[in-house]
């Protein structure tokens, strides 16, 4: 079943365009921020998160596909993250050729505390709008998370 649409103007457009522009640099700004208290770039903070977020340990090939990093790229994330003790290199127990990269126990743990302001400010901000306004923004969220993942991931071209 198609969603349904409905008409959406230029002034909306423009609008919606400038507070995801804005809301993407300060985002963008924050996680600079807490990539320095890290020790990390901006880059390897967000990729470390992708493997923290997987089922389990990946190869480097599929941390690519979620970047849209270039493999010589993730390479030198990979890198950067086993030096600092947040991943590590581990054989594939299935196919001993393979390499996996998988999260140190306990590392992402580390760094909990730099989130902390980050939810009690997502909660005081989440407590001004209702049950059902919150979930018209949680299905926004989604959608666009879905079409900025297909983008990253090579299923769609650049807006």
């Amino acid at each position: 079943m198609t969603e349904k649409t409905y008409p959406v103007t230029d002034e909306e457009l423009f609008r919606f365009a400038e507070l995801g522009r804005q809301g993407s640099t300060f985002t963008v700004l924050r996680h600079a921020r807490i990539a320095e208290r890290m020790g990390l770039s901006g880059t390897d903070h967000k990729t470390f998160d992708l493997v923290v977020q997987a089922d389990g340990p990946l190869t480097a090939g599929r941390i690519a596909g979620l970047t849209g990093l270039s493999t010589g790229a993730v390479t030198g994330v990979i890198d950067r993250l086993e030096k600092v003790g947040l991943v590590r290199r581990v054989r594939d127990p299935e196919d001993r050729r393979k390499v996996l990269v998988e999260v140190v126990p306990g590392a992402a743990e580390r760094f909990a505390p730099l989130f902390e302001s980050a939810f009690g400010t997502l909660r005081d901000l989440l407590a001004q709008f209702s049950p059902a306004e919150r979930k018209v923004i949680e299905r926004y969220q989604n959608v666009m998370l879905e079409e900025l993942r297909a983008e990253v991931m090579g299923n769609s071209r650049p807006a």
